[in-house]
Order: C-alpha cells, then sequence, then structure tokens
C-alpha cells in the first residue's frame, strides 16, 4: 500500500513538472514577441492595415495609439526633445522641421531605404532627407497634389471653356488665369479666386526655391515668395478674390456659386463634397495654372530611443509598401507617394459629384511632376507670417508695400531670435 502511495505520489510530481514546463515554454514563446508602440492620428493612417501587422509579422505586437487634434505635434515634439517617445511615429507635413532632429530619429538610409527609394516620389522622399548629412527620417505616406478646381456652368456662362483638356491648354500660366478671372467678374459678377492665402501658397508650390536655401539662408525677400506677393497684389488690386475666410464663410460661398474656381489639393475633393453638395456634377478638375505643386501629405519614421529599431523599420516599409498604399487609399483616402500605386486601375473611378470624370488621372499626373524643393526647419512658421498680412492686405485694406515691409520685419525679428536662442524649433 505504501509502494502504491509513493508511486502516486511520484505520478504528481512528474505531472506537475510537466504543466510547469508547458507553462514556461508558454511564458517564453510570450516573451519572444516584440511589442512595438505606433503614434498616430484619425486617418493617417488605414486602421484595417494597421491590424494586419500582427499577421504579416507574428512575433512583433502592435500598441497602435491614435493621438487626436493639436495635441498630436506637441507630443510628438515634447517626445523629441526628451529623446524618449514611441517605437513608430507618424509625421504630417511638418515633418521636414524635424530634420534638425534627425539624430532623435532612426537614419533610414542605415537600414536599406536606398534599395526601395526609386518606388517613390523623388520630391517627396527628399522632403525628409537631410541635403548635408544625407540621413533619412521617414518614408513617405501620402501627397496632397494640387489641381484647378472649377465650375462649368460659371465657366460657360462666362464665355471660357469647361472642358478640363481645354481649360488646362487656356489657362497654363497665371496671367491666362488672372486674365480669365477678369473675364468671369465682368460677365458673371463672379470671383474666381476665393482668397489671397491660396493664391500665395499655390505659386510658391508650384516652385522648387521657397523662403530657405538647403543652407538654411533666408530667401524670402526676394525670388520666389516676392513673385507670389506680387501676383497676390495684383488680383487684390483687381478684386478678383470673394475675401472668405478658410472655414465655413468660404463653404458658403462654395456653395452659393460666389467662388469660380480654386487651386487646391487632392483631399480638398472630399470637403468640397460635404461643404458645396448643392453644386454637384457642376465641378470638374484640370491641371493647375503655373504648374503643379503639392499641399500637404505625410510621413512615418522611427525613433532613435526604440529598443526594436529593426523590426520597426522593417513595420514601417511594409505600411508604405505600394500594396499598403493602395489599401490606405481605399480605406481612407490616402492619395499614393508610391509610383505604381499612382498608376492602379483602383484609382481610376469615375466620380458623378465631378460630372463623372476621373479626377484621379489629373491628380496623379500631378503628383509625379511636382518640382523638388526644400522646405527646412521654419517653413511653415514663416509662411504663417505672410498668410496673416496677407489678410490684412486682402480684408483690411492694407497698402501692398507697407505690407510686405512689415511681413520682411517680422521675419528679421524672427531669424534673430532664432540665432540669439541657437536656432530654436518651431511649435
Amino acid at each position: 500500500m505504501k509502494k502504491c502511495i509513493f508511486s502516486f505520489s511520484l505520478l504528481i510530481i512528474i505531472a506537475s513538472s510537466l504543466i510547469s514546463g508547458c507553462q514556461e515554454a508558454v511564458t517564453t514563446n510570450e516573451e519572444e514577441k516584440t511589442t512595438l508602440t505606433l503614434w498616430y492620428w484619425t486617418r493617417s493612417l488605414d486602421d484595417n492595415v494597421i491590424q494586419q501587422i500582427k499577421e504579416e509579422f507574428p512575433h512583433i505586437t502592435i500598441d497602435a495609439q491614435k493621438i487626436g487634434g493639436d495635441e498630436y505635434k506637441t507630443k510628438v515634439h515634447t517626445s523629441l526633445i526628451a529623446d524618449r517617445g514611441p517605437d513608430i511615429v507618424a509625421l504630417n507635413d511638418w515633418a521636414s522641421q524635424y530634420l534638425s532632429y534627425q539624430d532623435r530619429f532612426v537614419n533610414l538610409m542605415d537600414y536599406g531605404a536606398e534599395e526601395i527609394r526609386k518606388e517613390y516620389l523623388d520630391w517627396k522622399w527628399n522632403t525628409v532627407l537631410d541635403p548635408d548629412t544625407g540621413a533619412l527620417i521617414a518614408l513617405p505616406i501620402d501627397t496632397g497634389p494640387t489641381a484647378l478646381y472649377y465650375r462649368t456652368d460659371l465657366f460657360e456662362e462666362a464665355g471660357l471653356p469647361s472642358d478640363p483638356a481645354e481649360v488646362s491648354a487656356q489657362l497654363q500660366t497665371w496671367d491666362e488665369y488672372i486674365d480669365a478671372a477678369k473675364q468671369m467678374k465682368e460677365t458673371t459678377g463672379v470671383k474666381m479666386f476665393d482668397n489671397l492665402e491660396r493664391v500665395f501658397n499655390q505659386y510658391v508650390e508650384q516652385q522648387p526655391d521657397k523662403f530657405f536655401t538647403e543652407d538654411e539662408e533666408y530667401i524670402g525677400n526676394e525670388g520666389t515668395v516676392r513673385e507670389a506677393w506680387e501676383i497676390a497684389s495684383q488680383i487684390n488690386q483687381l478684386d478678383l478674390t470673394a475675401r472668405v475666410v478658410e472655414g465655413q464663410e468660404r463653404n458658403a460661398a462654395l456653395n452659393n456659386g460666389d467662388v469660380a474656381s480654386f487651386v487646391g489639393a487632392v483631399w480638398e475633393s472630399n470637403i468640397l463634397k460635404d461643404s458645396a453638395p448643392d453644386t454637384a456634377g457642376e465641378w470638374r478638375v484640370a491641371r493647375a495654372p503655373g504648374g503643379d505643386g503639392n499641399n500637404g501629405g505625410s510621413f512615418i519614421g522611427v525613433l532613435n530611443s526604440s529598443d526594436h529599431k529593426e523590426d520597426a523599420v522593417e513595420v514601417i516599409k511594409w505600411l508604405v509598401s505600394s500594396e499598403n498604399q493602395l489599401n490606405h487609399y481605399l480605406g481612407v483616402d490616402l492619395f499614393p507617394s508610391a509610383i505604381d500605386t499612382l498608376e492602379a486601375d483602383e484609382l481610376a473611378e469615375q466620380d458623378p459629384f465631378y460630372g463623372n470624370q476621373i479626377v484621379t488621372e489629373i491628380f496623379s499626373e500631378a503628383a509625379q511632376n511636382v518640382p523638388i524643393t526644400y522646405y527646412g526647419e521654419h517653413y511653415h512658421a514663416f509662411r504663417t507670417m505672410y498668410h496673416e498680412e496677407l489678410a490684412v492686405m486682402e480684408r483690411g485694406g492694407k497698402d501692398t508695400e507697407q505690407a510686405w515691409e512689415d511681413v520682411q520685419k517680422q521675419a528679421e525679428r524672427e531669424l534673430s531670435r532664432r540665432t540669439t536662442n541657437g536656432g530654436e524649433e518651431d511649435e
């Protein structure tokens, strides 16, 4: 009897050991999983694509944290200063601002980025490539190519062409666009332009030179910026804008037929549909007068503070692959930066709001002709200065030359402050 008791006890010990071993194996397998934290904002990536990461990378668990509103950029900025944050971070069109923080990012060129470079639009890729060090701080997600949105009924009433190809052919330059605006005003009383800010932005975006050189030398007092200011001033003096503020006022003007056209990014298409539903079928899209530009588009990078850099880089490469860029477009309308995706059949759909025009053809062509440019660290802050003075000039009646002098004085003060503070970053 004692022998049986001993044998039974032995079996219990052996069984316990086996169970313990199984538990240890499970724990070990779980410990082998890598957890990567991803910061992004609503519609910056398709949530369904993010969910597929666990299938593509079984050893990786993604902690995807969606951060909303103005809080996002502030949180990213704070994490870069502290050199502590997520493994993977999405960056909006202000990504070039953080080239001066490139030591906080993984240089993707050290992780095989050069091998996939040709898959993407060169101007988009170069936006976050440091010209001095050659460091690449992020990979491209989407783009915001611009084109001319216009009302066919108003163009016809004014005696202007309404077919997209004919509009593109007749309005190739800014001078031709302004002449058409004068004709529109004289024959219909409708203004061709919405506001000076958009006029200024589009001209600047069409040019390779903007506010700063690659050496961060300020050139906003001449060249492209001065030309953009002159065009905006001419349009203002001719009273060719509806003088509407961005937002509800502008939306109402578009819906009421107070604005005949505007140059805008591809992502503005859905905004137009929502803001001007009564005009469905009347709008078309043509190539922008003066050339192609871009407004918006995001990126995704890996922070140097990550303990899992190689895994994180592989994940972001997969997230922005041409296949997934198509998924991002179909899911949340992110217009591609991958060249193959721009040519995908799935993009070529007729749109009833635009009279069944395939508007993506216009934007795809525009995206492939945006000039390579240098934005630099302070692009957005300095552009805002000009916007503010243009608004006072357009809606407050400020003298053009006085506004120009005032914005240059403000730029000088800001440059002096940044020099004194050792290159303080924009918030």
